[in-house]
C-alpha cells in the first residue's frame, strides 16, 4: 500500500521518476529528529528532509529526499479524526512528499499547501472525501 500510494502521489505531482525514502518511527525517534534538525523538542507526525535542494542536489537529481512518519502519532490522529490508519498514513505521506517537492508552510502561507494536500487526498481516497480540517498538527 505504501509504495502504491507514494508512486501515485509522485505521479500526481509530475515527479513519476523521482525517488524518496520513507521511514516509520515511534514518537521518541521522531522527537529526537525534530529536536536535532529543527530544534523542536517534541514529537510530531511527519518530517521531511529534502535532498533536491541545496548545494549537493546535482549529485543525485532523481532523489527528492526522505519522509519520516511517527506511527505512534499517526495512530492517535487517525482515532481523533475518524480515519483508518491507512488513510492517516496516506495523508501524512502526501504532506511529507509535498515538502520534498518544494511546498512550504512559510512561503506563500499554509493555504496553498493545504489546498494541494486536500486535493491529492481526495483523488487518492475519493470515497472518504476530505480529511477533517484541523487534524494535521504542525510539524
Amino acid at each position: 500500500m505504501i509504495t502504491r500510494v507514494a508512486r501515485r502521489i509522485l505521479k500526481e505531482l509530475n515527479h513519476p521518476d523521482k525517488e524518496i525514502s520513507i521511514l516509520f518511527v515511534d514518537d521518541r525517534q521522531i522527537r529526537d529528529l525534530n529536536d536535532k534538525y529543527l530544534k523542536r523538542n517534541r514529537p510530531t507526525n511527519v518530517i521531511s528532509f529534502p535532498m533536491a535542494q541545496g548545494k549537493f542536489a546535482e549529485i543525485t537529481p532523481q532523489l527528492l529526499g526522505d519522509v519520516v512518519i511517527s506511527v505512534e502519532t499517526a495512530i492517535k490522529e487517525a482515532r481523533e479524526s475518524g480515519l483508518s490508519l491507512e488513510e492517516e498514513i496516506a495523508f501524512l505521506l502526501i504532506h511529507g512528499i509535498l515538502h520534498l517537492a518544494g511546498y512550504d508552510h512559510a512561503r506563500g502561507g499554509r493555504q496553498p499547501m493545504e489546498r494541494v494536500q486536500e486535493e491529492l487526498y481526495n483523488r487518492l481516497w475519493p470515497i472518504r472525501g476530505t480529511k477533517p480540517k484541523g487534524t494535521l498538527s504542525t510539524p
